[in-house]
């Protein structure tokens, strides 16, 4: 009979992720975030007690943004390592839907743990259970389902034993990676099992690198010798699979032009002389020139979201082919694309090799350096203005960009701040990282605290709106009481400053984005410092453009979160750089005002330009 190991469920998970490494000998699973409740305490709560060191637990303050976290985590392990974060149920677990809606859109790896009803059924309906009046099978945690890339329910303690090497399996798997969802019932998670010691050796999971079918990459390269103006959009699958010096080199030997989506900014760096910015709605004027005029593009590691494309309205050449590298056939096939299924930098290094000594006609470089020109002028100190003077969001990321360095990685995920640092910010490799596949407010703060966990020598910075902040700055306590450093810039501009242009552009009035025109009493005075500060961080109110870039220098010192205050102008978007694009937002066909009608129209003629996909 073979040697067996008696443990509780809950037991048993922690000591089999305890041993999943990767092939640098760490553990994938690098440890859990936990908020514990009647759900996930006397089960879990106690295994990872016991686990001590071998699984570290780390306590967040929401269930959501510590989940963010996680993501950030693995975002900046580039998909290598990954964390688990375990909640009760009820509103603990279905508070981290939203962050498994994020991992999910954005191709990342997290493990969710939410605790679940009793599976025994003897004490339904038990504190915060959903009751299904048709499905007995039902509880919170099925909201999980669309959003995971595998899901679970953790009904008898032997389901472990299937249930975590696939959970592992999925979530090292280049083509399916993603959130997984292992709902663990509470009464299990106490239950006791002779589980087979084999199960908890140690193993190694390889992340895999699948090779493109030669054929395809044949037929790839006949389109590219037959292009006149080439271009390649490089997407996060690109950093993923450490394809940034394949990308590199391909771009150079061949003479084809990158653009960027918002994924894939910084796996060349800017001042890589093919790198021509950021492509779409928020692209620059040089990289929309060359995707206007392309009758080859190439997607390698992109699922052509709708702001890399101009909702489908930027690529106007009557003879434009589509192509897609990508080890997932659904987003290589996407939009009618000739698809290559494989690896990034697998299926450049092949593609490179075809393609033998060829080139592509020379991109014109003179527009790449207007472009960037203009950004900087954009981006300038504004000088000596008077004590009142709101600076523009281009000039205050001009101020931190003057004072970064080769170390820095900005972040940044919804409102103003993306498309503007997607625009204007000019990255070393690697010093970018926004999370704009689900475009989440509240992942900011989080956020900048899992990226540096995972790269503890970089200088993260994170942009981050009012509105952001006040939807989630909880986890800032948390990293004062873990000692992570990190520097945030909270522009003030007093409510949605992005979406009270887009509601404008659309031919709405101003209304319920900015204080001023929301049904409010009294107009705020928030004392960002002062709240910053009671939680612990180092906060200041910057008084200056020059002010600013003083105090990025100096919060770079620290050994704990600095916050630096700044009140922008919600009006000036960043597109005067010389850049954007129309974006496909639905304008009422029926309205009163002439502005309205205007927008309208002006709607239905860009849609006119469209490109049909399938």
């Amino acid at each position: 009979m073979s040697e067996t190991i008696r443990l509780t469920a809950a037991q048993a998970m922690a000591k089999w992720l305890s041993v999943q490494m990767t092939e640098d000998g760490e553990r994938f699973i690098e440890g859990v975030w936990a908020i514990f409740g009647h759900g996930n305490v006397a089960g879990l709560g106690q295994a990872l007690q016991e686990a001590g060191d071998a699984l570290p637990t780390w306590r967040g303050q929401n269930e959501q943004t510590m989940a963010h976290a996680a993501i950030a985590y693995a975002k900046a392990s580039r998909r290598r390592r990954a964390m688990a974060v375990t909640s009760s149920i009820g509103p603990g677990a279905t508070n981290m839907v939203t962050a498994a809606g994020l991992a999910h859109v954005n191709r990342l790896p997290v493990l969710l743990i939410p605790g679940d009803v009793f599976a025994n059924r003897q004490p339904d309906p038990v504190l915060q259970q959903v009751e299904d009046f048709d499905d007995g099978t039902v509880s919170a945690n099925d909201c999980f389902r669309p959003v995971s890339r595998y899901f679970d329910r953790i009904a008898r303690p032997e389901h472990l034993l299937t249930a975590l090497p696939r959970a592992l399996r999925v979530m090292t798997d280049p083509a399916n990676c993603g959130p997984v969802t292992l709902a663990f019932c509470q009464d299990v998670q106490t239950e006791a099992y002779d589980y087979p010691a084999a199960f908890f050796e140690r193993r190694v999971w390889r992340i895999r690198r699948p090779e493109p079918d030669p054929r395809d990459v044949a037929d790839l390269a006949g389109m590219v010798r037959e292009a006149k103006n080439p271009v390649l959009v490089c997407g996060g699958g690109v950093i993923y699979s450490q394809a940034e010096e394949a990308l590199a080199d391909f771009a150079s030997r061949h003479s084809i032009p990158v653009i960027e989506t918002q994924a894939g900014k910084a796996a060349l760096a800017q001042s890589h002389p093919m790198n021509f910015g950021a492509a779409g709605v928020d692209g620059s004027a040089a990289a929309n020139l060359l995707s206007e005029k392309a009758d080859l593009v190439i997607g390698v590691g992109t699922r052509f979201q709708d702001f890399t494309t101009g909702s489908w309205a930027l690529f106007k050449n009557p003879s434009l082919r589509l192509a897609a590298i990508n080890v997932q056939a659904y987003d290589a096939d996407k939009h009618g694309a000739f698809g290559v299924v494989g690896d990034a930098k697998a299926a450049l290094e092949k593609l490179s090799a075809r393609l033998g000594d060829h080139r592509a006609p020379e991109p014109d470089p003179q527009s790449r350096l207007d472009w960037l020109a203009a950004v900087d002028a954009h981006c300038a100190d504004p000088g000596n203005k008077p004590e009142d003077y709101r600076p523009t969001d281009a000039q205050v990321i001009g101020a931190v960009q003057r004072a970064s360095t080769e170390n820095t990685v900005a972040m940044c995920a919804a409102g103003t701040m993306p498309g503007a640092l997607k625009l204007l910010w000019q990255p070393a490799q690697g010093g970018y990282h926004m999370e704009y596949g689900y475009s989440c407010m509240g992942y900011e703060i989080a956020g900048a605290m899992g990226i540096k966990l995972a790269t503890p020598d970089k200088e993260v910075i994170c942009f981050v709106g009012d509105g952001s902040y006040m939807m989630a700055n909880s986890e800032l306590a948390t990293a004062v009481m873990r000692r992570i450093p990190f520097t945030v810039v909270l522009t003030d501009n007093r409510g949605y400053g992005c979406i009270n242009r887009l509601q404008q552009a659309c031919g709405g009035e101003e209304f319920n984005n900015l204080y001023a025109s929301s049904n409010v009493e009294v107009q705020p005075e928030i004392d960002f410092v002062a709240h910053a500060a009671a939680m612990g961080a180092h906060a200041v109110k910057a008084r200056s453009i020059a002010d600013l870039e003083a105090q990025i220098v100096a919060a770079r010192k620290r050994d704990m979160p600095s916050v630096i205050v700044v009140e922008t102008d919600p009006t000036e978007g960043p597109g005067e750089a010389g850049g954007g694009h129309w974006w496909d937002v639905a304008v009422p066909e029926v309205g009163a005002t002439d502005k309205l009608k205007k927008a309208y129209a002006d709607y239905l003629d860009n849609k006119a330009r469209q490109r049909l996909v399938n």
